[in-house]
């Protein structure tokens, strides 16, 4: 990479949820700053304000937050280069067209949208490359003084000259563009409002942006991005370095969509997927550390992340991984990280509402399910048992208790629990064990699962005679009992 002091940029355009592939491509921007001791910068690309919102700002704002990707420039943090939301630089990008036209580097263009689309036609039946054929690159004013008489509107478009574009790609080498292949390009819409091209290499330019690592989707825009940097007198040593990331891919070898697999962060992070597993698997696609770990820190990717280690082949997103590795980060966590991320899915599935003695017993309860789970979202239906006022056996549970032995079995445990003077787990496994297993010569399997459905109404719940001790004496007994009479 350059020896530029590294300033990377984030700059999505929020129309809906952040997804995969941006956070993805904010991740390595993030661990490549801090990695070189560089500065992060955050941008917010919201000139289209039909479907860029407010809501999906501060949702992506919040996002950064949640995923812990801190930012060294942008919204909230401020800096020497704002404003960072490009909806507050409409001036800046109107004064820098009126440039390129008055430098001959772009022009006014009134060419209709009907027009436009029979020269496309007409390429297309003649085979050859669609794209702006220069119908209005050399206007005489009269030419000009007609369209206006005829009330159409401008667009500004910049100048493309013949030639060709090599830039070196930090991921895929050298790469040239024919500008035969790159037609004359829109810089300003007809109603004034800038394009993705201009603003986004005027911002760069403005903001001192030295290393642009983004999406291999954008890379055929590169060519146009160094033209505009040309236009803006940037000297070619001062242009950002380039790396553009590989595709996510679903499992199905197509491009990352809702139809395989799942792509808005904020689905993860309902589902009960911890920020540091999803950043963790997320530096997986298209990255190694150069061995075969995958369970890595925020901290050791910060160490270990360079652009050289990425690679230029597409990324599979897999699921079962992801699982695997927020199964090894929950079980990472002290007791008391996993009572703070566990409370807000308990709350919000209405199984506690936070009184002291509810969040004791919670947290006496996690360390039994801790190894069990491997999302967040599991814990209300693992620890909903020990909180629930209107108790019942589950439907699918119910039938396997409703047999003659199952009745004997609970009888006998009921009989056995009753004069048991301390109620602790080892107590409660040796009496049950004594009497089921050692006299009545039940297999454990048989003789527990019963039990396991009678205390907590379910075939699925935290280690059984833990789980007991926790729900108290009293409950155990009771809930026996009707199990008995159900």
């Amino acid at each position: 990479m350059s020896t530029k002091k590294v300033k990377v940029r984030f700059a999505p355009s929020p129309t809906g949820d952040l997804h995969v592939g941006n956070i993805r491509t904010a991740l390595f921007d993030w661990a490549y700053a801090r990695h070189t001791g560089g500065t992060f910068l955050f941008r917010i690309e919201d000139t289209d304000t039909t479907r860029v919102t407010d809501e999906y700002i501060q949702a992506a704002i919040d996002t950064l937050k949640w995923l812990g990707l801190n930012w060294d420039e942008g919204p909230e943090v401020g800096g020497d280069n704002g404003p960072y939301l490009q909806s507050q630089r409409l001036d800046i990008y109107a004064k820098w067209a009126q440039t390129f036209l008055d430098n001959k580097d772009a022009y006014h263009c009134y060419c209709s949208p009907d027009e436009l689309e029979a020269v496309r036609e007409a390429q297309r039946k003649a085979n050859v490359a669609p794209g702006y054929n220069g119908h209005c690159r050399e206007l005489t004013p009269e030419q000009i003084a007609a369209y206006k008489a005829e009330g159409r509107g401008a667009v500004v478009r910049m100048r493309m000259p013949e030639g060709t574009t090599t830039f070196t790609d930090e991921i895929r080498g050298d790469v040239t563009f024919d500008h035969a292949f790159v037609p004359d390009f829109v810089l300003v819409r007809a109603d004034g409002s800038p394009l993705y091209t201009l603003a986004v290499a005027v911002d760069d330019v403005l903001m001192k942006v030295t290393h642009v690592l983004r999406g291999e989707d954008l890379l055929s825009s590169t060519p146009r991005q160094i033209r505009v940097y040309q236009a803006m007198g940037v000297a070619p040593e001062d242009y950002p370095v380039f790396a553009h990331l590989p595709f996510v891919m679903g499992q199905d070898n197509a491009k990352l969509s809702k139809r395989n697999g799942e792509v808005s962060i904020a689905w993860y992070r309902q589902a009960g997927y911890l920020p540091e597993a999803i950043c963790n698997y997320l530096a997986l696609l298209g990255w190694s550390p150069g061995d075969d770990r995958e369970n890595i820190t925020m901290a050791e990717l910060c160490e270990l992340f360079t652009v050289e280690k990425v690679h230029s082949s597409p990324a599979r997103f897999d699921m079962k991984k992801l699982e695997a590795i927020n199964g090894d980060k929950i079980r990472a966590l002290t007791i008391d990280e996993f009572l703070s991320w566990s409370l807000p899915f308990l709350k919000d599935a209405g199984i506690i509402t936070g009184t002291d003695s509810e969040i004791a017993l919670v947290k006496s309860a996690l360390p039994l399910i801790q190894e069990r789970i491997v999302t967040l979202s599991e814990v209300p239906a693992m620890l909903a048992f020990l909180f629930t006022k209107n108790f019942a056996v589950d439907e699918a549970s119910a039938p396997k208790i409703a047999d003659a032995e199952s009745k004997k079995i609970l009888k006998r445990a009921l009989s056995d629990l009753t004069p048991l003077a301390s109620w602790d787990h080892a107590s409660i496994e040796a009496a049950l064990r004594a009497s089921l297993i050692e006299e009545m010569g039940l297999k454990p399997r048989i003789a527990f699962t019963a039990l396991r459905i009678a205390a907590t109404g379910s075939t699925i719940s935290p280690p059984l005679f833990e789980s007991m001790e926790l729900l108290g004496k009293e409950v155990c007994l009771e809930r026996i009992a009707g199990a008995i009479s159900l």
